[in-house]
């Protein structure tokens, strides 16, 4: 068979475009059969503690071939064998002819396999959970900026009364702190799966220690605390339940939820030019259009986002289809849905990073905009005024909506801007409160208490939250778990 470089064969474009070189080592070849021998050593090393005939030469034989894998080797005895497992015992028996007599010694396939799983996926979620502290601590830095800055909001996309650009932008955080606790609460439920053998019921290893119930529950104990865990789970079947995957799973593709309602905002308002994501100074919108500014980043979100949302349904017929103790149609399946999952969640926050560290907010496009709808959002405040002078509410009401249709009919039906408080000024009815307009069409007076709430959401909610995160958006971001 001819030679196929990079180039002619197919790639992932998580690998090639879109995901960060830590969640793609996480899922890496050279980090799952490193991570099984890692557990052949624990266990060999329980086994030996708890009194089986294991020397402390053959564990440091396995200890320095942990990451010296043949890989050509093991893709040779995997086409022979048909069993990825075995294939990999016998490469690592190769390398350590001392250890290969108790390599994988009682286990079945899923003490490597599974418990290699639930490593990933929490150092999945470790990669993942500052990402998403990082974003919010750029949107709180955002909304802090702009929290007194009146902006149209919207009901059925629709503009609707006025809020600030800040307390916008607390929505948007307030999801991503409901996706941190999310993924965080999967992080810490994952347990072990542990030794349980072949079915669940540890009978392998009851064999091994001579009927000795104790020794199999302590060796259970032992392996899961050497690899890193407080707690196994404490019944499985051959594997551990598929609704674990489910668990996580449904977390990223609610984080995936979020980050597509957050960037389908921001292209909204970017066609509105009210705000727009970073935009280069050498970066091309379109190939025939050379005046577009394409929202591509918040796009790109978007498209990875509905990925995302997609794959939970993958594990949820995963975890409906395991019949009895086990059945391996879900090998393939979680191959490829847990990896694309995390790749995925990664490369939607490190994408929204970058788009949250440039936003650009446009004040003058954004007042424009208001002085086209307040007129008629401050019909009532004039009414009222109208009233406290001395007038009737029922005649000011009517003069309004006259008022009010002939200035909508300039705007829909020929094109002009609002015009109703020019009506207004030149109505003499309204006399008594001229000299208030100004006053009554204020855009900060109708906010309510946006900025107010920003800053209490700010100091309640927010920054206790990114107090469990270090360094958060400069760099390297470590989570305090």
């Amino acid at each position: 068979m001819a030679h196929i470089n990079e180039f002619e064969d197919y790639r992932s474009p998580f690998s090639t475009r879109f995901s960060s070189k830590e969640m793609r080592f996480n899922f890496s070849e050279q980090n799952k059969f490193s991570t099984w021998r890692r557990l052949w050593v624990l266990l060999a090393k329980a086994e030996m503690e708890l009194g089986l005939q294991i020397t402390r030469e053959q564990i440091d034989e396995m200890e320095a071939n942990v990451n010296n894998i043949d890989f050509s080797a093991a893709a040779k005895e995997e086409k022979a064998t048909r069993h990825d497992v075995m294939a990999h015992v016998h490469v690592f028996g190769e390398q350590c002819p001392k250890a290969a007599p108790i390599i994988h010694l009682g286990a079945t396939s899923c003490y490597v396999g599974d418990n290699t799983d639930l490593l990933i996926l929490r150092s999945g979620f470790d990669i993942i959970l500052p990402k998403i502290a990082g974003v919010i601590k750029r949107l709180a830095s955002f909304a802090d900026e702009y929290k007194s800055l009146p902006a149209l909001a919207y009901t059925h996309l629709q503009p609707a009364q006025l809020t600030t650009v800040g307390k916008r932008a607390t929505l948007w955080i307030h999801d991503l702190l409901m996706d941190e606790r999310a993924i965080k609460r999967a992080r810490n439920d994952l347990k072990f799966r542990g030794v349980k053998g072949t079915t669940g019921t540890q009978a392998s290893f009851l064999q091994l220690f001579d009927g000795n119930d104790e020794k199999v529950k302590m060796l259970d104990s032992l392996v899961t605390k050497m690899a890193g865990f407080d707690n196994y789970y404490s019944v499985t079947g051959q594997t551990y339940s598929r609704k674990v995957d489910v668990e996580c799973l449904n977390a990223l593709a609610s984080l995936g939820a979020t980050v597509n309602k957050i960037c389908s905002d921001i292209r909204i308002l970017a066609s509105n030019k009210e705000l727009e994501e970073p935009f280069e100074k050498t970066q091309i919108g379109s190939s025939a259009m050379p005046y577009k500014r394409n929202p591509m980043r918040s796009e790109r979100c978007c498209g990875i986002a509905r990925h995302l949302m997609t794959i939970v349904g993958n594990a949820l017929q995963t975890a409906a289809n395991q019949w009895m103790e086990r059945t391996l149609d879900d090998s393939a399946n979680r191959r490829i849905s847990l990896s694309e999952a995390f790749l995925a969640a990664d490369a939607v926050l490190m994408t929204l990073q970058n788009i949250t560290e440039g936003l650009v907010v446009y004040p003058k496009v954004i007042a424009r905009r208001i002085a086209q709808e307040l007129p008629f959002m401050a019909s009532e405040n004039i009414i009222m005024a109208m009233v406290k002078a001395g007038g009737d509410r029922q005649i000011c009401h009517e003069k309004i909506r006259v008022l009010s249709h002939e200035a909508g009919a300039q705007v829909k039906q020929h094109g002009l801007d609002n015009d109703l408080i020019e009506r207004i000024k030149n109505d003499v009815y309204f006399k008594p409160i001229l000299d208030q307009l100004d006053t009554l069409l204020d855009p900060s007076t109708f906010v309510g208490r946006s900025p107010q709430q920003v800053t209490e959401f700010l100091q309640d909610e927010v920054y206790p939250i990114l107090d469990n995160y270090k360094n958060c958006g400069q760099g390297t971001v470590e989570l305090c778990i």
